[in-house]
């Protein structure tokens, strides 16, 4: 609960009686005003509790009431939290963010506020400290026994200690400093219990820089401190990168500000969590959903107190109070993992330069195939780029092959090309280590019945659901329904008769193994790896080369470095580039380019086989040629030409709602509405490709606009004409990422 009315905040300017307004952390557009009661004080940015309908509810003191209820029915905030305030800056991005998106201001605030537990500090820990003058004292009803000197000798002169620590330091019971503290030799006290966040040392030598990685980190060193800038660092996969951003972030350190290191896939970062405590002497403070409620909580406070200077997150760490942020990192730049699709919907690579704007600091958009928006604000001057051509420490880029599957002789069921085959049997050979890479969790994607023709279908999703064998179920992929597969088909009775169609990673592993049988193999997908403990000790093993043979999806393609990986096998390369998706092109080059980058990072050549049945595509084509340049000139010609990202604008509208008729209805009088004009088109309504998503009904509109249009000033007036009733949603997408 917050703190005694009695309390005020120092130098506050709104004392009781005040009107307030209090930007609630409930999906509300704006702030509601309160009144400051007798005894407190409050400045704007405190965390406050407000009454709201029935219950007590956090906000954040936004400034000056607006008058709009009258004083009689004015409610009084509850009380203060005992947490540091929200800084202006970050009051500014959290409306800036509400604004562009168009979504509740209480909605993005609450996304500062994500942890309700640590707005009330935790309570204070017991520890005992030695009583005044007890070092020279002869207790008469306590003989001194030399356990209760050790305690004793332990205590004096020293910090109080918590009992277990003292009783271990000690070599003694804990009875024996109970003991002591009943003979007044040793007092109780009460410490505070903050969790201690070790502090990285930025005066620790890092590895020698080549010439080229020297002159990238002091020009990133020489941004820290000058205001704000976006630097594109672009290096090749293994040109070491990272190493050049964290001179940048001692730069940031020595200053003392804060960092923050933003990465696509917080479990999978046990390297580079590695990397930073051999550079820094410590581990930063991490932020992602693997963290319990305690975790949440401690990281929480040390992160908005100031005591911790490094954080390093998944998309959601952007909105977390740094009240000294000197610089913003934002690693594999180009992930779409970036994107926020559900509640507030942002892209955290964006909004981290807003945010870097606003509070005035550097920010570093790391890649090694930079997104094609960011190319584009390079092109127009915007961002800065710095490049690293060559790997680092004289390691070779990895030969590139594909092999066309139209001319590949495969048995029944057998995924993997007789080319591949022999370049694996030749890496297990020399002892080395090897990568095939499917996109496709578990098992196979599809099953249905060889009698009917049935097909396994979620009953809350336009989906299939996909068999993962390892753990004996069927699951969907988009809302999370799962269950055990059906001993007969529910639409003709048959037994016996389904058969899985298509290959997932389990089912590939299934196949290495028939193959290679004494070859080590291990899967790495996001459902197989269940929290960064478990990715460190997956990444142990590879390091230790306890595995030939690593399957898996794109999880494995961000980031890892290991030295006897020499070859890799992309078993589906054309997979990504079908459907409508306007970066399904620039997605699959990424994401390829990425995977071959794990293969020969050290003295070992590496090489990388595509299997395809589109070799003439312009993606294939550029990975074999390491032509970069050429293809993005060709996607961005084509984008331009259609007025698409990052030459027009888009915004996608969804309806939603468990009846369907409902929702066709909303959603046509949305297209009756839509704006028409210069400059702008919508197209829709239409089913969207999930047509039922968690049992909701779902129809999409398109709107497409030139870069001349005020977007958002235009769709909230467009949306304001529509109203919808009972469960129907509204949910608008700005510059969409997903189309389904």
């Amino acid at each position: 609960m917050p703190e005694s009315l009695a309390t005020a905040t120092p130098g506050a300017a709104r004392i009781g009686g005040a009107r307030v307004g209090v930007c609630v952390t409930l999906p509300l557009d704006a702030p509601y005003d309160y009144r400051v009661p007798d005894g407190l004080a409050l400045a704007d940015g405190d965390i406050v509790a407000v009454p709201f309908a029935s219950r007590t509810v956090p906000g954040v003191v936004w400034g000056a009431g607006e008058g709009a209820v009258a004083e009689d029915r004015l409610k009084e905030v509850t009380g203060r939290f005992d947490a540091p305030p929200l800084g202006a800056a970050l009051r500014e991005f959290i409306a800036w963010t509400a604004s562009y998106t168009l979504s509740p201001l209480g909605a993005v605030a609450r996304m500062a506020l994500p942890v309700p537990q640590a707005l009330d500090p935790p309570k204070p820990a017991i520890a005992y400290a030695l009583a005044p003058g007890a070092e020279h004292a002869e207790s008469k009803e306590l003989r001194l026994t030399p356990p209760r000197k050790r305690v004793i000798a332990a205590l004096a002169g020293g910090p109080a200690r918590p009992l277990a620590e003292l009783a271990r330091e000690a070599a003694a019971t804990t009875s024996v400093v109970r003991g002591l503290v009943a003979a007044g030799l040793v007092v109780p006290v009460a410490v505070a219990s903050e969790a201690t966040v070790p502090a990285p040392d930025w005066r620790t030598e890092g590895p020698a820089l080549s010439p080229p990685q020297l002159a990238a980190a002091a020009s990133l060193r020489n941004s820290v401190g000058s205001g704000f800038s976006v630097t594109v660092l672009d290096g090749v996969t293994g040109s070491g990168k990272t190493e050049v951003y964290f001179e940048a972030i001692a730069a940031a350190l020595a200053t003392e500000h804060q960092a923050l290191v933003l990465v696509p896939e917080i479990a999978l970062t046990a390297q580079w969590l590695e990397r930073f405590e051999r550079r820094f002497a410590a581990r930063p403070v991490e932020w992602h959903s693997d963290l319990t409620q305690r975790q949440r909580r401690d990281a929480w406070r040390a992160i908005a107190s100031g005591r911790a200077r490094v954080v390093v997150g998944a998309r959601s760490a952007l909105y977390l109070p740094m009240p000294t942020l000197g610089i913003v990192v934002v690693d594999e730049e180009h992930d779409s993992s970036f994107k926020q699709e559900d509640g507030v919907i942002y892209n955290a690579r964006d909004m981290a330069v807003v945010r870097g704007r606003i509070e005035a600091c550097p920010v570093v958009l790391v890649s090694a195939t930079p997104s094609l928006e960011t190319r584009i604000n390079v092109e127009r001057g915007r961002y800065r780029v710095l490049h690293l051509p060559e790997r680092h420490a004289g390691a070779l880029l990895p030969a590139i092959e594909v092999i066309d599957m139209r001319k590949e002789s495969l048995a029944r069921q057998s995924w993997l090309a007789p080319t591949l085959r022999t370049a694996l049997g030749d890496a297990l050979a020399a002892g080395e280590q090897a990568m095939l890479f499917l996109n496709r969790r578990g098992y196979a994607p599809l099953t249905l019945c060889r009698a009917c023709g049935h097909r396994l279908q979620c009953p809350n999703c336009t989906a299939w659901l996909v068999e993962h064998r390892l753990e004996g179920s069927l699951q969907c992929h988009h809302c999370g329904y799962a269950t055990r597969p059906p001993a007969a088909c529910p639409e003709c009775g048959a037994e016996g008769r389904f058969a899985p169609c298509g290959p997932g990673v389990e089912r590939l592993a299934e196949e290495v193994a028939a193959l290679y049988p004494n070859a080590r193999l291990a899967i790495m997908a996001s459902d197989t790896i269940q929290g960064p403990l478990a990715a460190a000790e997956l990444v142990r093993r590879m390091d230790q080369r306890l595995i030939d043979i690593l399957i898996g999806t794109q999880v494995m393609a961000k980031g890892h470095h290991f030295p006897m990986l020499t070859l890799v096998g992309v078993v589906d390369a054309d997979l990504g580039l079908a459907g409508g998706d306007l970066r399904a092109a620039e997605r699959t080059y990424q994401l390829l380019s990425q995977v071959a980058g794990r293969a020969g990072r050290a003295e070992r050549p590496g090489r990388v086989f595509l299997q395809t049945y589109m070799p003439e595509h312009p993606v294939m084509r550029a990975l074999v040629s390491g032509d970069a340049d050429e293809f993005y000139a060709a996607e961005a010609e084509a984008r331009r030409e259609h007025g698409m990202p990052p030459f027009g604008r888009l915004a996608a509208v969804v309806v939603s709602g468990p009846d369907a008729d409902a929702v066709d209805a909303a959603a046509s009088a949305l297209g009756r509405t839509a704006p028409r004009g210069a400059g702008v088109t919508v197209l829709g309504p239409a089913p969207a490709p999930l047509a039922v998503l968690r049992g909701r009904h779902r129809r999409r509109l398109l709107f497409k606009a030139g870069r001349e249009v005020d977007v958002q000033a235009t769709l909230r007036s467009w949306l304001a004409q529509v109203r919808v009733k009972g469960a129907v949603r509204i949910q608008v997408d700005v510059d969409p990422y997903s189309f389904v």
